[in-house]
């Protein structure tokens, strides 16, 4: 090691704990600031910025894991502790909508689930009208992650929890009428009651246990079977004044979005869901789940942009695609309304 080495680890060791954790924190801050509100859309082009964003937020996990006893001593609170882990949360969901990578929704998951079991935003919630805001944010963002990965029963919990939250919160702040949180949970269970007729009959992704083969399948006759066309990009977009929807994901593009993945073999029939270690810890004893979603014998899925009632230069921005690639949008005209579901299907070329 070498001298400066020596000197920049004695001055570091020289400074509090508690102020290199908040240094930590405020420098996790201003970068996860500059990703929050990135586009999903942008394919590749915001690689860099996640991996530099989660480099720091792993540091601080690591570091606040390491150094919990003395961080609590020095005044840390279980919902700091728990807005880092939802910080991570919300950086593996942002990543698994540009890329759909299915380990990144898996890791999403794990993350939101620790946060849930051990309770970090419960304690001091009904005193505190931000940390009760927190909660409910949390939960809105658990329920999509869930929605998204087929985890019925937690959806179902979450609402549950959502609901009591929203109608104690009222009771507690009446200054407040939360009617954006109403709206919510009116949004979710429209969504699932609409839902509800394909639930527990199979998944929507293409999956090896219940379809067949894509080798056994059908093979398109000559020449466009020798373009060796590959999907690899769609763009999901619906436009309609009284969508079922949540958030900004609409009934029908949160079925299409299924239809473009393939399912983890077996994975749709597991019931247990992740674990997380003691004391809220999310350490490396903790099962790895992105290795149960993720099946490196299937192909990657095709990258998706959701875009919810998208203005036409917006759409047309989205869309631009290179021209070595190949274009079918389809127009779907509902009875007594215009739903324009537009599905981007980007054919690469295979130039193997």
């Amino acid at each position: 090691m070498s001298q400066q080495q020596m000197n920049n680890n004695t001055s570091s060791s020289n400074i509090p704990v508690s102020e290199r954790y908040w240094t930590l924190v405020d420098k996790a801050d201003k970068k996860f600031s500059k990703i929050r509100d990135l586009p999903y859309y942008e394919r590749n082009r915001y690689d860099t910025y996640f991996y530099k964003v989660f480099k720091v937020y792993t540091q601080l996990w690591k570091f606040q894991q390491e150094n919990r006893q003395k961080l609590v001593e020095a005044g840390l609170k279980r919902w700091e502790i728990g807005e880092i882990a939802s910080r991570i949360g919300q950086l593996y969901y942002g990543q698994y909508m540009r890329t759909s990578e299915a380990s990144y929704l898996s890791e999403a998951y794990i993350f939101y689930e620790a946060i849930l079991t051990r309770e970090y935003f419960k304690e001091g919630s009904f005193q505190d009208f931000n940390l009760a805001n927190k909660q409910l944010r949390f939960l809105a963002r658990f329920l999509m992650v869930c929605l998204v990965l087929n985890r019925r029963e937690m959806v179902h919990q979450l609402v549950n929890q959502l609901k009591m939250l929203v109608d104690e919160c009222k009771r507690t702040f009446q200054d407040t009428d939360f009617k954006e949180w109403k709206l919510v949970v009116q949004e979710i269970v429209r969504f699932l009651k609409a839902d509800t007729a394909f639930m527990n009959i199979r998944p929507l992704r293409y999956s090896l246990v219940l379809d067949p083969h894509p080798d056994v399948l059908p093979h398109v006759a000559a020449p466009v079977a020798r373009k060796n066309l590959r999907l690899r990009d769609a763009v999901l977009s619906s436009y309609h004044h009284n969508e079922v929807k949540f958030s900004e994901l609409t009934l029908d593009t949160f079925r299409m979005l299924q239809c473009l993945e393939w399912e983890p073999s077996g994975s749709f029939y597991l019931s247990a869901g992740g674990k997380s270690g003691q004391n809220g810890a999310l350490g490396s004893s903790r099962i790895n789940h992105s290795q149960d979603i993720a099946d490196p014998t299937l192909p990657p899925n095709p990258r998706k942009a959701v875009l919810y009632r998208p203005s036409l230069t917006h759409f047309i921005a989205v869309s631009l695609k290179p021209v070595n690639r190949y274009f079918l949008q389809f127009v779907v005209l509902g009875p007594f309304r215009l739903l324009l579901a537009s599905i981007m299907l980007l054919l690469v070329a295979n130039e193997s």
